[in-house]
């Protein structure tokens, strides 16, 4: 709590926190009574400080925005099935259904799980220089704060128990996740389900009806639903506008001009493949929606072919620090263990997660036949 600054007292206590368990759970005290109160779900938007030594934007800044949700429940079963519902449903859908960024998903080590968890399940992502994000996490908390701050409540047999509870959390980090994974050297790549311009209608230069024809397809395009925005700045040189609009990732432009609308036709450019294909006006509804479509496949299965071939199986520590420097490795978990983790730390590698042979998410870390996915990280 930050009673001073600037040299004098402050009219109001500022509390400053990394998360807000601390807070809450004072709070889940006084609201939590019975077990008619359980689930207590709440969802929370907030700033954040962390103390950063090297600040990334949009990685590690000393503040930034995030989302953190925090849940009483009666039963420890209840706790771990929301948690995964979260991880599963909310984070790793939204990252590769929306963001089209493929995630990991499994449990952190004792190491790197979050202090005061019984489990930390992840989302990890690969950037395009083979480096993990940690996009998100939710976690099971047990009843470790429950103890701590009194968390209790009377269960329907009469008796008092604490809660089991779980927390979870993403932040503006995936805006640098998104921009690491998808970004070329001409710019941002947005995915077309998240960009909130999908298309551009260019008026390459003025001519008879041009202008007419570019607000057309406009209209058309956000009748079928398409976020499309009309550029018809034609004092501004084209070169600059189209470069403008690869620069801020726009997935497909429409370009327009008197040659082309005495062919009676428009050119159709889609960002992420690059192509350029001149499009009857009677069939551009139909390109662009169909680009769009491809699009949002092609930027996902293409961030999942590179992650798949940075990432190597390996049989020491040797190895996987050799394949962690330009990627992942994926090492048995019983011969790597806490031992080798350790020595994995000293050359700035960590176990991003912990997965079964057949790549679902484990229980705990003490499953028998875990492989551990080690790497470089933000």
């Amino acid at each position: 709590m930050v009673t001073h600054a600037g040299g004098k007292e402050l009219e109001e206590p500022v509390v400053v926190r990394p998360t807000s368990e601390t807070i809450v759970n004072s709070f889940f005290a006084k609201w939590v009574q019975s077990y008619r109160d359980l689930p207590l779900l709440v969802n929370n938007w907030s700033n954040v400080v962390r103390w950063e030594i090297r600040p990334r934007i949009f990685l590690r800044t000393t503040e930034f925005l995030w989302q953190e949700g925090h849940t009483c429940h009666a039963t420890k079963a209840d706790a771990s099935r929301y948690a995964r519902r979260i991880l599963d449903d909310v984070y790793a859908d939204f990252m590769e259904s929306v963001l089209a960024v493929p995630v990991l998903r499994g449990c952190k080590t004792r190491r790197e799980r979050f202090a005061g968890a019984d489990n930390t399940l992840t989302c990890e992502a690969m950037m395009r220089d083979g480096k993990a994000l940690q996009m998100g996490t939710s976690h099971e908390l047990g009843q470790n704060f429950a103890r701590s701050f009194g968390v209790r409540f009377t269960s329907a047999e009469g008796e008092q128990d604490y809660v089991w509870q779980t927390s979870w959390g993403v932040s503006t980090r995936m805006v640098g996740g998104l921009i690491m994974c998808h970004g070329d050297d001409a710019g941002l790549r947005v995915p077309p389900r998240l960009a909130p311009v999908q298309a551009v209608v260019m008026v390459v230069k003025d001519g008879d009806g041009v202008s007419e024809a570019a607000a057309q397809l406009v209209s058309d395009l956000v009748a079928a639903g398409v976020r499309c925005d009309l550029d018809s700045r034609t004092d501004t040189p084209f070169g600059r506008r189209a470069i403008d609009r690869e620069l801020k990732g726009v997935p497909v432009r429409v370009e327009v001009g008197p040659r082309e609308i005495l062919d009676g036709k428009a050119v159709v450019v889609r960002r992420f493949p690059g192509s350029r294909a001149p499009t009857h006006l009677t069939g551009i509804v139909e390109a662009v929606t169909r680009a769009l479509t491809e699009d949002q496949d092609l930027l996902y299965a293409e961030a999942v072919a590179r992650r798949e071939a940075a990432t190597a199986d390996v049989r020491d520590v040797a190895e996987a620090a050799e394949a962690a420097a330009i990627g992942w490795a994926r090492i048995d978990w019983a011969k790597l263990g806490p031992q080798g983790e350790a020595r994995l730390a000293e050359q700035a590698i960590s176990v991003r997660c912990l997965l079964r042979a057949d790549g679902l998410v484990p229980e705990s870390e003490d499953e028998p036949g875990l492989v551990a996915v080690v790497g470089r990280s933000y």
